[in-house]
């Protein structure tokens, strides 16, 4: 007698899902909320674009040259790491200086002219720099006749102001990073004042928010604690003895370059522009707030936590409320601290967010690429981010790469899931049969591939199958063929 289910049957080939994207419960509905109003006197979203492209009217000028003049597979070294004319070596994205004269001789400017604008143009998006070869960026393509873009772009931009004006030089690093992680809560203030502030009152402010930051960062040790021994005063840290006011000057100017605010007369007041992007990062804040999840204080691996019962549109909302509220470095940073843990729903949810992140996240998600926890999920990344159809994206995977991501996620929905998740989840292999299935996962050396084999098993109502699983966990368990 028989099983009715072929031992070997063959699996169904499905183009893999992520599992943010995997479905919920019907009875999981994000709360709804009313579309927001900006605050009256803001200007319309037309008006609000043609000031943005004024700001960023020399980085299009530029951007356009470049994508007139430089055509594919021809001046490649101009817009890459490659060696200048004179031999000496720049960092990926930045022009060498054959093409940054060629382009101040075509435009009228200077070569720093030409190399600012460059690289403001990278920080909008309107150019996009995959490793060594820049190409126009799709805000470029629609920048005439989509304000949205226009408005995401300057965005951008106004995002990466403390990176388009470094701070100081001889100021103490650790303290114009203080700054920048306040002047948050200094622009909200500028935001909500809807109106010019001097600037003592500022310095007055930024003060108190860099003391709130560095008693944030104070930890006291748990536990009964020695007699504290007398010495003299410790001396304080090169952050805290450095003045606050200079580099509340140098972030106000560097705000006013890109377009956010204005300095005059010892007092400050936000831009139309500026003050619509503050409050719609405040709306967003506020979204986080009165969601269910309310996760907008939290780190990152417990916002993921937070987010990993979500539809994929209710988390994307959290992912971009928990942004707003951050810088975006160290909240890149966070993401794959997170990432590199040990839960894989962390993981896979990590690159979710980081998607939300965008271009901005680049270079951290190259960096990872090398990192074999990480690796699929920042090529998958990457190649979405370099315009692949998120649905064809896997097969820039190897095939030992999508078999390692098959057992990471399926980890997840053994530890996060439901058995049934777990079994639908063997259509999403690429292997075409059972056992080349488990002949693969078991040579790829992913440490929870026992756990993974022996849920499977649990799970699965084929006995046949089961046992086959269980045969393979044991074999992975001792080290046996």
């Amino acid at each position: 007698m028989t099983s009715r289910i072929p031992r070997d049957s063959r699996l169904r080939l499905v183009r893999p899902r992520t599992l943010a994207a995997a479905p919920r419960a019907m009875n999981q509905r994000p709360a709804r909320r009313p579309a927001p109003r900006p605050p009256e006197g803001t200007p319309a979203p037309a008006e609000l674009a043609r000031l943005a492209r004024a700001v960023l009217a020399g980085a299009a000028r530029v951007a356009r040259w470049a994508d007139a003049t430089l055509s594919p597979g021809r001046d490649r070294g101009a817009t890459a790491s490659d060696g200048t004319p004179d031999g000496s070596s720049r960092g990926k994205g930045t022009l060498t200086d054959a093409t940054a004269r060629r382009a101040a001789t075509d435009l009228a400017l200077t070569s720093d002219q030409v190399r600012a604008d460059w690289d403001v143009a990278r920080l909008a998006g309107l150019i996009e720099v995959h490793g060594d070869i820049a190409r126009p960026g799709w805000r470029l393509r629609a920048w005439n006749r989509d304000d949205s873009a226009v408005l995401r772009g300057w965005v951008a931009f106004f995002d990466a102001w403390s990176i388009a004006h470094p701070g100081p030089a001889g100021r103490e690093p650790s303290a114009v990073a203080e700054v920048v992680s306040a002047m948050p809560q200094v622009l909200s203030f500028l935001q909500l004042s809807a109106g010019p502030v001097p600037v003592p009152q500022l310095l007055d402010l930024l003060e108190q928010r860099v003391t709130e930051l560095r008693t944030e960062r104070c930890e006291i040790p748990y536990g009964p604690q020695p007699d504290p021994v007398e010495s003299p005063a410790s001396p304080a840290s090169p952050a805290e003895d450095t003045p606050l006011a200079p580099l509340l000057d140098w972030a106000l100017h560097a705000l006013a370059g890109v377009g956010a605010l204005t300095c005059a007369d010892g007092q400050a007041t936000l831009t139309p522009l500026g003050s619509w992007a503050v409050w719609v990062k405040l709306e967003q804040i506020c979204v986080a707030a009165q969601s269910p999840a309310g996760n907008i204080e939290q780190g990152a691996e417990d916002m993921l936590r937070g987010c990993a019962q979500l539809r994929p549109n209710a988390a994307r909302a959290e992912y971009r409320a928990w942004l707003a509220a951050r810088p975006v470095g160290s909240a890149v940073t966070e993401l794959l601290a997170a990432a590199r843990g040990e839960d894989a729903l962390s993981r896979g949810l990590a690159f979710e967010a980081l998607r939300v992140v965008g271009a901005p996240a680049e270079p951290d998600v190259r960096a990872v690429a090398d990192e074999t926890p990480l690796r699929p999920y920042a090529l998958l990344w990457l190649a979405e981010h370099d315009g692949h159809d998120p649905e064809d994206a896997h097969l820039v995977l190897t095939r030992e790469e999508a078999t390692w991501l098959w057992v990471d996620t399926a980890a997840a929905v053994a530890d996060h899931g439901e058995a049934p998740l777990l079994v639908r989840h063997l259509e999403s292999a690429v292997q075409a049969t059972v056992p080349a299935l488990l002949d693969e996962v078991r040579a790829v050396g992913h440490p929870r591939t026992v756990q993974v084999l022996v849920a499977l098993a649990a799970a699965h109502p084929d006995p046949a199958l089961a046992k086959a699983v269980r045969r393979a966990a044991f074999q992975v368990h001792t080290g046996g063929n």
